[in-house]
């Protein structure tokens, strides 16, 4: 019975928080770390859904926004949160089809590299995999 509510309330994690909750989730890994990843208007939320030991936004920050800029096809002009749960702001008109680049954050440039495969996670599909380095 623990083992039971305990997984339901894990499950329950990765649903986005009520912004994002009827975005349907693009699951992706950037450096070991697994992010669900919704993008809805000029917002995108990167919930980090694997166990790691995060106490801090740190890395984890930069991570979360290269999802977040994969997942959406936009660069990522300022990232807000905590290790768990990161919300960015989109520097394009996703809407109108456009890269509209406004006054990005000084974040670190990094160089990812797509290693196309998709670990399958349970009944899950899986998730794509990047490494990232700086530059």
């Amino acid at each position: 019975m623990i083992r039971l509510l305990a997984f339901l309330l894990l499950a329950s994690c990765s649903a986005g928080t009520p912004h994002f909750r009827d975005v349907p989730a693009t699951r992706i890994a950037v450096n070991g770390s697994v992010f669900d990843v919704r993008v809805r208007g000029d917002l995108a939320e990167a919930v980090r859904i694997n166990m790691q030991y995060a106490p801090r936004l740190g890395p984890i920050r930069d991570w979360a926004a290269l999802a977040m800029a994969q997942v959406s096809g936009c660069p990522i002009l300022d990232v807000l949160g905590d290790a768990a749960v990161t919300v960015g702001v989109l520097g394009c008109d996703r809407e109108a089809g456009e890269r509209l680049l406004l006054t990005a954050i000084s974040t670190p440039r990094y160089e990812c590299i797509d290693f196309g495969l998709y670990e399958r996670v349970g009944k899950d599909y899986g998730y794509q995999v990047f490494e990232c380095n700086p530059y």
